[in-house]
Formats: C-alpha cells, sequence, structure tokens
C-alpha cells in the first residue's frame, strides 16, 4: 500500500510526500512579465506540497501567449523568481518551472512588438484569446523555417540554466494544452515535409531534442515534461495520438528524465496513464480531476507514483493538512481565477486560520 503523504524521489527531486501543485495560469506578472510580491506568497503559502510545479513560464518574448504571464528571460524576472523560491525553500518545499512556448496560440496585444508568433505550420488556432483589451483572435502563425528550430532549442536550454539560477529545484517542459511542442507532435497542426514533419518520429523530433537540451542544461534528473496524449484543448487535432506518443516516450525514456506528467484524459483507443507505463519507465505523475480518494486508488493501482491537483491548490493553500486531516475544503471562486491582485491569489485561509476565527471572544 502506497501511503499518499510518504517521500519520493523523482529523478535528483526529493519529495516530502506525492501531493503536487499542478502548473496553472494565474495571470498575475508585472509590467515587465515579472512575478510580483503577490506571486512569491502564492507560492510561499503552498509549499507544503511534495513538490511545486509553477505556472507556464515563457522562454522568450516570442513564446508568450497570455495576458499577464511571466517570463525568465530577462534579469527583472529572474530576479522575480529568486523571491518566489526563496520563499518556498525556506518553507521547506521543492518547486519546478514549467516552460510553456505557446506558439500559435496568443495575441498581438499580449506580446512584445518585437515578438513574432511561430508554429511548426501556418496554420492558426480557431479559438479567441484574452487581453486588456478584450478577446482577439489569434494571428496567423509563421511556419518555422528547418534552420530556426535548434535556435527556439537553445531558447529552452538558455531559460532552463536561468530557472536554476533563480532557485529552481527543476524544470518541466510543457508538451500539452496546444502549445509548441504539441503544435509539433499534433498531425493537425505539423505539415512540415522536412525531418521536422511527417512520421511520428520526426514529428517526435522537437520535444526530443529540446529535453536533450534541458538536461544537457542542468541533468536529466532535474527535468520533466507534461503530456496529455489525445488532448483537442486550443483546437488541437492529431489522426495518430497512439503512434505520435509511442515514438516520444521510446525516444526519451532512455534520457533518464525525472519524471512525466501526465493529464490523464482517456480518448476512444488510447487510456494515457496505463499507456505512459507501457513506453515509459521513468516516474509518473498523475493528474485531472483528482480527489484524494481517486489519487489514492492511482498510486496503489500502480498508474502514477505522485498525483498533481489544480484548483483545489487555488483555494487550500494548506491542501496536504487538510487531506492528512481529513478537513473540508474550501471551494474555488471561478471569478478571480484569472482577475488580477491578491483577491483569489493569497487570501483563501488555511484550517489553522479558519479555527482561530471560530474561536469565541
Amino acid at each position: 500500500m502506497i501511503d499518499i503523504f510518504s517521500p519520493l524521489l523523482l529523478g535528483d527531486l526529493a519529495l516530502s510526500n506525492r501531493i503536487v501543485m499542478a502548473p496553472m495560469t494565474r495571470c498575475r506578472a508585472g509590467d515587465q512579465d515579472e512575478p510580483t510580491a503577490d506571486v512569491a506568497e502564492y507560492y510561499r503559502q503552498r509549499a507544503s506540497a511534495g513538490l511545486i510545479v509553477s505556472e507556464g513560464v515563457q522562454p522568450s518574448i516570442h513564446g508568450k501567449g497570455y495576458y499577464r504571464t511571466p517570463g525568465i528571460h530577462d534579469p527583472v524576472q529572474i530576479e522575480g523568481w529568486r523571491r518566489v523560491t526563496r520563499g518556498v525553500r525556506d518553507a521547506g518545499g521543492a518547486i519546478v518551472m514549467q516552460l510553456m512556448h505557446c506558439g500559435r496560440v496568443g495575441a498581438v496585444g499580449n506580446k512584445d512588438p518585437r515578438a513574432e508568433t511561430v508554429a511548426p505550420s501556418a496554420v492558426p488556432s480557431r479559438h479567441g484569446i484574452y487581453t486588456a483589451a478584450g478577446m482577439s483572435d489569434c494571428p496567423m502563425p509563421r511556419a518555422l523555417e528547418t534552420h530556426e528550430i535548434a535556435g527556439v532549442v537553445d531558447e529552452q536550454a538558455t531559460a532552463t540554466r536561468n530557472a536554476r539560477a533563480a532557485g529552481f529545484d527543476g524544470v518541466e517542459l510543457h508538451c500539452t494544452s496546444g502549445y509548441l511542442p504539441m503544435q509539433f507532435l499534433a498531425t493537425g497542426t505539423n505539415r512540415r515535409t522536412d525531418r521536422y514533419g511527417g512520421s511520428p518520429e520526426n514529428r517526435a523530433r522537437f520535444v526530443i531534442e529540446t529535453l536533450e537540451a534541458m538536461a544537457a542544461a542542468i541533468g536529466p534528473g532535474r527535468v520533466g515534461f507534461r503530456i496529455s496524449p489525445g488532448n483537442r484543448f486550443n483546437d488541437m487535432e492529431d489522426d495518430e495520438p497512439v503512434e505520435t506518443y509511442r515514438a516520444l516516450l521510446l525516444a526519451v525514456d532512455r534520457l533518464g528524465l525525472a519524471y512525466v506528467h501526465v493529464i490523464n484524459t482517456p480518448i476512444p483507443g488510447l487510456d494515457p496513464l496505463p499507456f505512459v507505463r507501457r513506453y515509459w519507465n521513468g516516474p509518473v505523475i498523475g493528474n485531472n480531476e483528482l480527489s484524494v480518494e481517486s489519487a489514492r486508488r492511482m498510486l496503489n493501482g500502480g498508474l502514477a507514483d505522485a498525483a498533481s491537483f489544480g484548483r483545489l491548490y487555488i483555494s487550500n493553500p494548506d491542501l496536504v493538512e487538510r487531506f492528512r486531516s481529513g478537513g473540508p475544503l474550501n471551494e474555488p471562486d471561478r471569478r478571480t481565477f484569472y482577475a488580477g491582485g491578491p483577491a483569489g491569489l493569497i487570501d483563501y485561509p488555511t484550517l489553522a486560520a479558519q479555527a482561530r476565527t471560530a474561536v469565541p471572544a
């Protein structure tokens, strides 16, 4: 029987328990795409998680897609993240940065004026995206030239080194939700005819090369990646997800990476967690609408080694303690998920705070 509160080693990452805070976009970055003091407090409050995976962070100006998401390519941003990691570390926690290059998903109004919108192929997303001026269409992306791809890979490696310099324990590559790595993987967004397109092995090449470069930058035991085979979020289509992700997993299994983080959204013919276990020998973090009970079943069924929780961590900074004691859970306020400011970010009470306020005068 696996105890969800037992320690775990994911590569070189030492977790005090198997409860992981999932990456969640919160749209609270400052004017220079830096994490603010409120963001630092948000992560510090949740440091009892065995591992925190940060919100998605753009590795370059070209990788930004959403309003007020943070970067890791500028000294101001790096210094801001140092405040975040210092707070988590001082509270006894561990944290990795999720790198998120949005590729074709993004609005011009959210980007640096110098930034381009690039993708594997000139196939625009049909989904709109929020900006300070309201909703906007995603622009037509420019297809990357073959000779440019090595530069994009190098951006991810540089961002990985910057994350370590900022005090992160490791880095996770975001390969799902319709962003650049997934755009290379999927048949609907990758129509290339060079060595990065066509066969599943070719479509997986960009992700493989990126993970190799990240591993070379800080060591494979500090690098993870997140996938969701067949997920259609952000207008994604893949005619052969089984072949795509089999090719990816078989290729990166040899790298000795810290973990794969799997959003478990079954589709006809593909049940992600059992599928990943078949082709991947390393540690697995399972995710998707979990409760503590379903997480325990997942761990003890051998499908994953750790469980990640998203929205429950928005409203319960002390989620580990609430799971351990069986205490009630705060309900998240969806109106403040992306609202900006401290409300809905750092003002959810802990059990201890609730107990203090409940004591009669």
